[in-house]
């Protein structure tokens, strides 16, 4: 499922870090509140149409309450870029795009939230400005900014207090250059 990342070169406007096209689950790791005693369970698949969906069951049983995917990445240096865009069909729910600066499952993540509407198509655009640190769950004062050279995880998280099922259909996810000219 991870496949066309890009060394990112400047003077492209945009380019692909994750595409679904001939790819399998193998690379998306669940996590998910069982791993503290929770019972939501979550899954990355692939569409015949070569999308992804990330769906499940969300559960605030046991002090439970979220369900993510997370992929390894190369080293990305994404410096030259200003932020990351996703095309997404979600359910009306808001998640979370992550990332992480090392290869750890533990440890400050930096996270922005994207709302969806259910059963439409949208790309949303996150400048790296906009991602906040976070642990657990709980903002992290003083840690340091994101930096976008040293992108080593991505993931997607639900964690919005509303038991259910979900679903969350991705077509890609790209790093643009904003543009200066109007």
């Amino acid at each position: 499922m991870m496949s066309a990342y890009g060394s990112g070169s400047p003077g492209e406007e945009t380019v692909a870090l994750v595409s679904f096209e001939n790819q399998d689950t193998g690379t998306w790791i669940p996590v998910d509140d069982r791993v503290m005693g929770g019972v939501s369970r979550s899954r990355m698949s692939v569409t015949p149409d070569a999308t992804g969906v990330f769906s499940g069951q969300l559960s605030l049983e046991n002090g439970g309450g979220f369900s993510s995917v997370r992929a390894l990445t190369p080293e990305l240096d994404l410096s030259a870029y200003s932020g990351l865009e996703i095309k997404v069909k979600g359910d009306g729910r808001v998640y979370q795009l992550r990332l992480r600066m090392n290869q750890s499952f533990d440890g400050v993540a930096y996270a922005a939230r994207f709302a969806t509407t259910d059963g439409v198509w949208t790309t949303v655009r996150i400048p790296f400005e906009e991602f906040a640190s976070t642990f657990r769950g709980r903002p992290v004062p003083g840690a340091p900014l994101l930096n976008p050279s040293r992108i080593r995880q991505l993931g997607i998280l639900l964690s919005d207090g509303q038991a259910g099922e979900f679903r969350l259909e991705l077509e890609w996810v790209r790093a643009f250059v904003q543009s200066t000219t109007q």
